[in-house]
């Protein structure tokens, strides 16, 4: 039987980015898809698309916050420390003005490409979408260790549903997007081949729950924008994502 270590040095670059790739490719032809359709859709019809996806967007954050209270805690219930990570964060977001730093990022990509309409919007919409995730965290982190790319494969397929209905409401900016799954997820996986050999368990690590957790209700933020119900700055809550086990462990000393 072969160890952890030993497995993933005979693994090849491609082998532990195969499912960020694949990824990558669906997002882009979900966007082409899009576009076609949006051509040829009238606007009434194009315009019940982001609702479709905000109501599953909001039931996936749903479920993903549940982990919150599978956090194993003897002073702090996790879902205390997620309301914690999400205030800190979300201060620390608006002082670091994520929010206008990623728009901005889209805007200049918008100018390079000549993209028209809610360009910014579609870009910031999927790039959080797509990266806010307990599949891309695990199945990232599965692909860099073992090579194994079927989590990844499976949110390949979502997304790239998810893909042609954004850019129907959004258009082409969210095949920019690809950038971001790649940079990402691409990290997670190459760090997790580095790291394995100290690597927790990502499907019981209270850290990666907490991360899960704190990451399903960034990820209701971004449905209840689809929704337009409000209007929730989630780019300024990202470093919720850190601060959520960061948090845990500076408490489970004192336990």
């Amino acid at each position: 039987m072969f160890s952890v270590p030993s497995l993933v040095a005979s693994l090849n670059l491609g082998s532990q980015l195969s499912g960020t790739l694949i990824n990558v490719a669906t997002v882009c032809a979900g966007t082409g898809v899009g576009l076609l359709m949006r051509s040829r859709l009238p606007k009434r019809m194009l315009s019940i698309i982001p609702q479709g996806v905000g109501l599953i967007t909001v039931l996936v954050g749903l479920e993903m916050a549940r982990q919150l209270t599978q956090v194993p805690s003897a002073l702090v219930d996790g879902i205390v420390i997620g309301l914690m990570a999400l205030v800190v964060g979300g201060l620390l977001g608006e002082w670091w003005n994520l929010e206008g730093r990623l728009h901005r990022l889209g805007d200049w990509l918008k100018r390079k490409v000549r993209g028209g309409g809610r360009f910014t919007e579609g870009f910031v919409a999927a790039s959080l979408l797509f990266c806010v995730g307990p599949m891309s965290i695990l199945g990232s982190i599965n692909n860099g260790i073992s090579g194994d790319d079927r989590l990844l494969i499976l949110k390949s397929t979502m997304d790239g549903m998810a893909a042609i209905a954004l850019t129907g409401s959004f258009g082409v900016g969210v095949g920019f997007s690809a950038l971001t799954v790649l940079i990402y997820q691409g990290i997670i996986s190459l760090a997790a081949s580095v790291l394995a050999q100290g690597l927790p368990d990502p499907g019981t690590d209270p850290h990666v729950l907490m991360m899960t957790g704190v990451g399903g209700l960034t990820i209701i933020g971004i449905g209840i924008n689809l929704l337009e119900i409000g209007t929730i700055r989630v780019a300024s809550l990202l470093p919720a994502l850190i601060l959520g086990p960061l948090f845990y462990a500076i408490i489970q000393q004192f336990s």
